[in-house]
């Protein structure tokens, strides 16, 4: 297993394949090993970096509450620390979606495209003036003991709750107790999630000064699993960023794990449309956004 250290924090990486890079992000509280049924669809023609950002995954826990710069900055730091310092295709997952974003407008030079997997939307994000109550909430589950008493079943229940494929392989039940019997983990699902409205409100105004690069390919990749509201949603964030619009049926929240292929063929398709081979599966948007 690789570590970097990015301020002060060491992080869990890990890099396979061969080509033209792309970074995969996981949503609130999942690890690295959540897009494993992803990477056999990329890796052949794609050097895939996953990570764990802190106190998820392996990853240390973090020295300062998240912000949208500080994650974006994040997924620059660890292409640094891996020597990648070419245009990347970023790859956000739910509330990583805003991370995502964020590098395309504050790194557009390094951005080779952007896909949205089931990304979080906040239309009109409220923050909460501090994350003292998580991280005092957090302090007490972990005293309590809850994380190695039920940390792993806490996650199984998540992941029933998040998919629609039952009988599908996962990742190593070692791996799962290693990372989610933690009160690392506990404590930095609480903080990112205590910050969450902050990092949405902070993304929002990101819009307004920092556009996305003209012509840059990006998808919006949704599950809305029957749900009008959450594709209405997601049909709105595809418009607000010009992007392609498509949809991972049948799939619940956890995409790369109901729809691998789905997410790999939208990280793929990426180049072609570079060249101006867009083919006609979605909704297909000019690239600028408003558009």
């Amino acid at each position: 297993m690789t570590f970097v250290r990015i301020g002060g924090v060491p992080h869990h990486v890990v890099a396979e394949g061969s080509g033209p890079v792309c970074v995969l992000s996981a949503g609130l509280g999942m690890s690295w090993f959540d897009w494993d049924p992803v990477v056999p669809h990329l890796a052949p023609y794609r050097t895939v970096v996953r990570f764990d950002r802190p106190g998820h995954g392996l990853s240390a826990p973090a020295a300062a509450p998240p912000t949208a710069a500080g994650e974006a900055d994040r997924i620059a730091a660890v292409l640094d620390a891996l020597g990648h310092r070419g245009p990347a295709v970023v790859v956000g997952h739910s509330i990583a979606g805003f991370h995502a974003e964020a590098f395309a407008r504050l790194h557009p030079e390094r951005t080779a495209g952007l896909v949205l997997v089931d990304s979080s939307v906040e239309e009109d994000p409220r923050p909460a003036r501090t994350t003292a109550p998580a991280r005092a909430l957090g302090a007490v589950l972990a005293a309590a003991g809850l994380p190695a008493a039920l940390g792993p079943a806490v996650r199984d229940l998540a992941v029933r709750a998040g998919t629609v494929r039952r009988g599908a392989p996962g990742p190593d039940p070692a791996l799962v107790r290693r990372v989610y019997r933690t009160s690392r983990v506990l404590r930095g699902t609480l903080l990112e999630n205590a910050r969450y409205e902050a990092v949405a409100a902070e993304l929002l105004a990101l819009r307004e000064d920092r556009p996305l690069p003209p012509g840059l390919p990006v998808t919006v990749l949704a599950a809305p699993d029957g749900s009008a509201r959450w594709e209405r949603r997601q049909r709105a964030l595809a418009r607000r960023l010009g992007a392609r619009y498509e949809t991972a049926e049948p799939s619940g929240h956890l995409v790369m794990r109901d729809r691998p292929d789905t997410v790999a063929r939208a990280v793929l398709d990426v180049r072609s449309r570079q060249e101006g081979a867009v083919d006609a599966r979605g909704d297909v948007r000019s690239g600028q956004e408003g558009a």
